[in-house]
């Protein structure tokens, strides 16, 4: 049975559930289902509420949900983003409302989120909600639920202790950790002589258009070895708990677009992020600890997919203790052709849904107007204010020249290569 039959079924008998399994096993699809299981559509209060520790996840839970066209409101709330506008979504108050602890804590002390009557707790990420320090938010938010009758805790790691405010009265467990261990991640010690960074620079160079993500342990790390790959011609982006939220959202876009196929980020990267097709996890500076390496690894080998975990040894260098010696052995060698430019480049677009523009309109222009055929369009992303749609790198100029005086649903949009 999956994940999903799970979830509803368990909460068919139980009122509180554990759920353990890994990201990119269908866990969101399954707490939603299970959410949406308890809506009453008479109801005209918040019913569900869903906690996550980044602005990127609850993006995405809150996409998830909309995809699923459940015919009730939801909200999502995070740092960075406009407080008037989710003051004004949640003044009508949604069935759902998805949120990092610190932004719906300030919601309910500027008296803009009622919870009183709120029946559905969900917590994804459990684990992460704590080590990002959100104890004391998740706490004062469990205080205002006071007709809490289900409570799901999501996790992509066992819990030792769960801290007492949960209140989780002989909870239901879902243990799928076990079943998701068995993926297919090849593990390869790479031998480098000389810069790290140009065997790093070697390396991506062999994965040609495949994606990768680079693990750093630090921001400066991070931004420097995206700068250093850049002088020797290897289009990356960093990303990390340091950048606003547009850079980072721009930074992800591009990513999922495949405008840039090598994310170089710290491990804010390892947990939360739904991008598929990840071929290769490079640990360019050791993990910290065999949580932090076991979760990177995690970033690959998704939906039954394979995946490659490489890991730099060079003359004075010592694995961590916790990692066990790999197999295979790689002698990394010079590419003789350099880099490989992506196939795709992504346009940017100063119009979104509060614009009235939606995916159908991108697509449609860019057609139209911009003389794209089928296999020339790849994904387009619309958000409240702005759009991104990938195109082939080979056509990205000629695009721009075409649509340069058009409108888009009559309106004249900025639209240039997203930086």
């Amino acid at each position: 049975m999956d994940i999903q039959q799970q979830s509803v079924d368990a909460f068919q008998k139980f009122n509180d559930v554990q759920l353990f399994s890994k990201t990119g096993s269908g866990k969101t699809l399954a707490f939603l289902l299970s959410v949406l299981s308890k809506l009453d559509p008479n109801k005209k209060e918040v019913q569900a509420i869903i906690l996550a520790p980044s602005r990127e996840l609850c993006i995405q839970i809150n996409d998830v949900f909309r995809s699923l066209k459940p015919g009730y409101k939801s909200t999502v709330c995070y740092g960075g983003h406009s407080m008037q506008e989710e003051k004004s979504s949640l003044s009508v108050a949604p069935a759902v409302v998805i949120g990092t602890p610190g932004r719906l804590a300030d919601h309910i002390d500027r008296n803009n989120l009622h919870l009183q009557k709120c029946g559905f707790l969900v917590i994804d990420e459990f684990d992460k909600c704590l080590e990002f320090g959100f104890n004391d938010d998740m706490s004062y938010i469990t205080r205002q639920l006071l007709a809490l009758e289900y409570k799901m805790l999501v996790s992509a790691t066992k819990m030792e202790e769960i801290p007492d405010y949960i209140q989780m009265h002989k909870p239901f467990t879902i243990d799928n950790i076990q079943e998701d261990d068995f993926v297919d991640i090849h593990e390869h010690l790479v031998k480098y002589q000389g810069d790290l960074i140009e065997g790093l620079e070697d390396l991506l160079n062999s994965f040609k258009h495949e994606r990768a993500i680079v693990f750093c342990n630090y921001r400066e790390v991070a931004q420097d070895v995206s700068n250093q790959l850049a002088e020797k011609g290897i289009t990356s982006a960093y990303y990390h708990g340091g950048l606003d939220q547009d850079e980072r959202e721009r930074a992800l876009i591009k990513f999922r677009h495949g405008s840039v196929t090598k994310l170089i980020c710290t491990d804010l990267g390892s947990r939360g992020l739904d991008i598929p097709e990840i071929n290769h996890v490079i640990h360019y500076q050791y993990p910290n600890s065999e949580e932090a390496f076991v979760h990177r690894k995690g970033r690959t080998a998704r939906m039954s997919a394979s995946g490659n975990s490489y890991l730099f040894v060079g003359e004075n260098s010592k694995l961590p203790e916790y990692v066990h010696r790999p197999d295979s052995e790689i002698n990394i060698m010079p590419s003789a052709n350099g880099a490989v430019k992506p196939e795709w480049e992504t346009l940017y677009l100063s119009g979104g849904k509060k614009d009235k523009i939606n995916k159908i309109d991108v697509v449609g222009f860019l057609s139209k107007k911009g003389g794209l055929g089928r296999d020339e369009l790849g994904i387009v992303t619309v958000l409240d204010r702005t759009s991104y749609a990938a195109v082939k790198r080979t056509k990205a100029q000629q695009v721009l020249k075409k649509v340069k005086h058009e409108k888009v649903k009559g309106k004249k949009l900025k639209i240039e290569i997203a930086m």
